[in-house]
């Protein structure tokens, strides 16, 4: 009984790790700008991520089983994150995103203050 229930559990999981992954297509594919593509690809990514794992830990039921995922799950908590924040600094910068949807631009004034000290500094 106590395994069925791990392999509903297991099941549950990769489902909605899977909606997840529909809906981070469907946020690709359907939103405007850069920003909002970006925030549709990297959340559901980590968090599906996350499910899949569960659900691989929970059919194995082994512990070097999830020792091993553990890893994995680190590394791309790590990387996904740093690897959307520079698209979306180079995004900016390229002019690739809707202003209109910033509440609050915090990247414009550091930008302006790192060229104005370049101008300063080669005068």
């Amino acid at each position: 009984m106590f395994e069925q229930i791990l392999d509903t559990l297991a099941i549950i999981c990769v489902f909605l790790a899977a909606l997840l992954s529909v809906a981070a297509g469907i946020g690709l594919l359907r939103f405007t700008d850069a920003l909002s593509r970006l925030h549709a690809a990297t959340k559901p990514q980590i968090f599906g991520l996350l499910l899949m794992i569960t659900a691989i830990a929970l059919e194995d039921r082994s512990f070097a089983t999830l020792i091993a995922l553990v890893p994995v799950f680190v590394f791309q908590s790590l990387t996904a994150p740093v690897a959307a924040h520079m698209v979306g600094r180079a995004a900016y910068r390229a002019g690739q995103i809707d202003e209109e949807t910033l509440v609050i631009d915090e990247l414009g004034p550091a930008i302006e203050a790192a060229q104005r000290a370049e101008r300063e500094q080669g005068s």
